[in-house]
């Protein structure tokens, strides 16, 4: 099944942690999972939920965010930080480069801003989380080096597609010589039978692919996908 990115808001004005939080709900794939509005208040969120990302204040009323960072790194490893923060002195930002802070975003915060860093994010981490091998092209997409596909455009992509699925799909495709249906793609690369769907049928309308209705001998035909060319 398609994993959701669980996410705690680390921010101490309580209008602007909303605004997050109706933000993250705009987007696929992530799901608020909590809120702080102090520092010790985060601590205790990620000493028990150990979340999948923080975003991450620096100027909190009883500490400074490089030092809720230091937290996580020790209480949480796995756990990933963005930074959305009006502070923009050279310290605080080489703080959280060198610990390797997903992404740095300067306020005011714009949501097209939220969505770009946070689906960059998604992307990362789906090609982390999902393969056992990594491409070439994912590993340079990983840091920012190239596209993860080479022949898809990011920006073109219509929405609730990322390229690294889109590229898992297509090589799961190639290799069902037979074709494949939905819910066994899904069953393959970890999706649901919907997602997988979803994305077969992009790539149907890409002519990447296409599909046809087989019959067998009992119960509805099923809606089976070939990559092009074969059938």
């Amino acid at each position: 099944m398609e994993q959701t990115i669980e996410v705690l808001i680390v921010e101490d004005d309580k209008r602007i942690a909303e605004i997050h939080k109706r933000f993250i709900e705009k987007l696929d794939g992530f799901k608020v999972a909590g809120t702080a509005h102090t520092g010790d208040e985060a601590k205790l969120w990620i000493s028990s939920l150990k979340p999948d990302l923080v975003l991450l204040d620096v100027y909190l009323p009883d500490m400074l965010g490089t030092d809720v960072l230091k937290n996580i790194m020790t209480e949480s490893p796995e756990t990933d930080v963005i930074f959305i923060t009006a502070a923009a002195e050279a310290e605080i930002v080489k703080k959280a480069f060198k610990s390797g802070v997903a992404d740095y975003i300067l306020k005011p915060l714009t949501f097209d801003k939220f969505k770009e860093s946070l689906l960059s994010y998604k992307r990362k981490w789906d090609a982390l989380n999902n393969s056992d091998v990594l491409e070439e092209e994912s590993i340079q997409f990983l840091w920012n080096k190239g596209k993860t596909s080479s022949f898809l455009q990011e920006d073109s992509l219509p929405k609730g597609i990322d390229p690294i699925t889109t590229d898992k799909v297509l090589r799961s495709l190639q290799s069902a010589a037979k074709g494949v249906t939905a819910e066994k793609l899904g069953s393959t690369i970890g999706v649901s039978r919907s997602t997988a769907r979803r994305y077969l049928e992009y790539l149907v309308t890409e002519k990447k692919a296409h599909a046809e209705l087989i019959y067998g001998t009992i119960g509805r035909p099923e809606r089976r996908y070939f990559p092009k060319g074969t059938s």
